[in-house]
């Protein structure tokens, strides 16, 4: 038995025995313990801070003494004195082994540190980024000796951080002499660890010990909106998000509309493409300057997009998607640089792209499974993507299956008469009065209801502008419940529903839910055709999640979780009411938020998970909705409020919906229910 002092760790447990005058960091190392260093043990970043602990762990079977590590130092010393630290914490490098000794590693101080989501039941994203800084010092060049300046700081890299094959493109070569002979030959290097199919690469150079950081981007493309996260590499903290109009929504507001665009226009492909990444790299301007970060310290980014716009952005025509078998150019991960997609960040920043599940189930499906990992669930769990193409995924431990169902633009507020994207002024929020069948509602912006005192005075900047997407999906779910909407989608008139907010509108009727227009505002309305619209979007949601539930054998789910930037806001009692989700337990329905967008801050933080999410996707059965004929059938009856057939028994346990009907037979009309037959009860 070593007669050597016991080095114990927690909270990793790990132990060993070590020569008196070991520092605790070289101990760590040996042992494989989770503690941080970029400076290598030189004690100038202080990431290695421990907390030793003194006295009896009969725990460990180990006393600890008082003089079992070496005393306070100057360099400690120092840096208290000039950034502060914990009292009772020393740094690993600088104190040395001398007794057996209990060494806690707090958390801020590993290196796979625990980076915590929002949300309670979300699980934590372990901090393992691709890029990380490495402080180095590097031999000078000899006239005896001769080598090249990159040479000897690749040969440091390897030395003193065990970093072998390092290479460096150009723009490094360009100032990588100024800076060595700048920091004494001392320097700070940010390198990209490699992966399968690339060698660690030197992104950046600093003289001398940079104490600033490296950052990511996590990037959402979506149909209608671009998204992204602009991360910290070394914390893990999210400095800054922002999110655009995808500008391709000119070309058309659904995907198939652009796959149509770029058949029967030449050149529309590579237009479409020139547009998206025009508009991402507005996108990073934004979130740069929000941020306080320059372009040129991101240094990886991770992308996800459903198929359609993964081709378009990189630059591959979609032709192949507009028709069956729908087939991609490549459904594997992508692994490639900045400049090859114009993005104006660093030039040889790494672009990491999810792999896609199916022709019309993409990377921000395979987010979501990383974000939300139904494979993980025992449960049987729903997950939907509520976006202009809704993502689908329905599993648990045993078996995952996927789709993609096209909603359109609808719940995002688009293809509304007086529809908008969430903005302040955006009715988010709606009421109706159950005896004088008039709307009330909140605006972003403001928590009062319009009908409170000071409602006109608080929103003044912006006033009322619209309806966004969570808005009118309870505007509809209210009319519904009220009896304003009957089951196939019409709104009555205003003698049948009582309603005097009802008014006449051509062929068909609309409901008025704010009146602007005296103080030079909108006029914002409910129109039929607005009606058909989210009928339209609901029951193409619906009958994807149907048909999985066909595809798995069962009736119903244990829990749904509502994802998407625009799942968070949905209100699951109004979402029943329409018939998006099927019937459920409402404190069963859950928000997860932009889940597609977390999966991608994932894979960004922890380059571990891309593996992972990797085998997830070649586990996923997926079912194309376009060749399955119950998917129609389903889409029939869900195009009812809240279904033709399926009975919605929790639902109708919570509320009681109306069971007239408005249509006469004779009149025809725009809409749902325009011109259709009476339904015999």
């Amino acid at each position: 038995m070593s007669n050597d002092p016991l080095v114990v760790f927690t909270p990793s447990g790990k132990r060993g025995h070590f020569p008196k005058g070991t520092p605790i960091l070289t101990a760590a190392r040996q042992l494989g313990v989770d503690l941080d260093s970029v400076c290598g043990g030189r004690g100038i970043c202080s990431k290695c801070q421990v907390s030793p602990g003194y006295g009896k762990f009969s725990k460990h079977g180990v006393t600890v003494q008082d003089d079992a590590l070496t005393e306070w130092n100057s360099v400690e010393q120092r840096y208290k004195d000039k950034r502060g630290m914990i009292d009772g914490r020393r740094l690993g490098c600088q104190a040395q082994v001398m007794g057996d000794v209990v060494i806690d590693v707090p958390a801020e101080s590993q290196v796979h540190k625990q980076v915590v989501r929002k949300r309670a039941e979300a699980r934590d994203i372990v901090l393992n980024p691709s890029t990380k800084l490495f402080y180095v010092e590097v031999q000078e060049p000899d006239m005896h000796d001769p080598s090249g300046d990159l040479e000897r700081l690749c040969a440091a890299l390897k030395d003193q951080w065990e970093l072998d094959n390092v290479k460096a493109d150009l723009q490094i070569l360009q100032v990588m002499q100024k800076i060595l002979r700048k920091g004494s030959w001392k320097v700070t290097v940010a390198v990209h660890l490699g992966d399968d199919e690339n060698p660690p690469r030197i992104m950046h150079l600093w003289p001398g010990f940079y104490e600033g950081s490296v950052y990511g981007l996590a990037v959402d493309l979506g149909s209608t909106t671009i998204a992204a996260h602009l991360c910290d590499l070394q914390t893990g903290e999210v400095v800054a998000s922002s999110g655009v109009m995808n500008p391709q929504i000119r070309f058309g507001e659904d995907l198939m509309s652009r796959v149509s665009y770029s058949m029967m226009n030449e050149g529309g492909a590579d237009e479409m493409t020139r547009a998206v990444r025009a508009g991402m790299n507005t996108l990073f301007d934004e979130i740069c300057a929000e941020g306080g970060v320059d372009k040129g310290l991101i240094v990886d980014a991770v992308f996800v997009c459903n198929p359609v716009m993964h081709h378009l952005f990189l630059g591959i025509d979609p032709f192949e998607l507009g028709q069956a078998p729908f087939a991609l150019a490549t459904s594997n991960a992508l692994r490639m640089r900045a400049v090859e997609l114009d993005l104006t960040i660093h030039p040889s920043a790494r672009i990491y792209f999810l792999p896609c599940i199916a022709g019309h189930v993409g990377a921000d499906a395979a987010a979501v499974a990383l974000s939300e990992a139904p494979d993980k669930s025992d449960d049987l769990v729903l997950v939907v993507d509520v976006g202009t193409n809704a993502e689908i995924l329905l599993g648990n431990r045993d078996k995952v299956l996927a789709c993609s169902s096209p909603t359109g633009p609808a719940f995002e507020g688009a293809q509304i008469s007086s529809g908008q994207r969430a903005a302040p002024g955006a009715i988010e929020r709606v009421e109706i009065d159950p005896v004088t069948k008039i709307a009330r509602f909140k605006v972003i912006g403001s928590d009062l209801w319009s009908d409170d005192p000071g409602f006109e005075a608080e929103i003044g900047a912006s006033g009322v502008t619209g309806i966004c997407g969570s808005g009118i999906i309870e505007m509809v779910a209210e009319m519904r419940i009220h009896g304003i909407v009957d089951a196939p989608g019409l709104i009555g008139t205003a003698e049948q529903t009582g309603s005097p907010s009802v008014f006449a509108d051509g062929r068909t009727n609309s409901y008025l839910v704010y009146d602007g227009t005296a103080n030079g505002g909108p006029k914002i309305t409910v129109t039929n055709r607005d009606i058909r619209e989210i009928q339209m979007a609901k029951a193409a949601l619906y009958s994807g999640a149907r048909l999985l539930m066909d595809k798995f054998g069962v009736d119903k789910v244990d829990r749904i979780v509502l994802a998407g930037a625009f799942g968070a806001h949905i209100s699951t009692k109004h979402a029943m009411v329409l018939g998006m989700i099927p019937d459920a337990p409402l404190d069963k329905v859950t928000s997860a938020g932009n889940a597609a967008g977390t999966g991608a801050r994932i894979a960004l933080l922890n380059s571990a998970s891309r593996a992972e999410i990797e085998e997830t996707v070649r586990n996923i059965h997926k079912i194309e909705t376009a060749i399955e004929p119950r998917f129609q059938e389903h889409f029939v009856n869900a195009s009812a409020i809240p279904n033709a057939v399926e009975p919605f028994p929790i639902l109708n346990s919570i509320v009681t919906l109306p069971t007239a009907t408005f249509n006469t037979g004779g009149s025809g009309g725009d809409g749902a229910g325009g011109g259709r037959r009476r339904r015999r009860g």
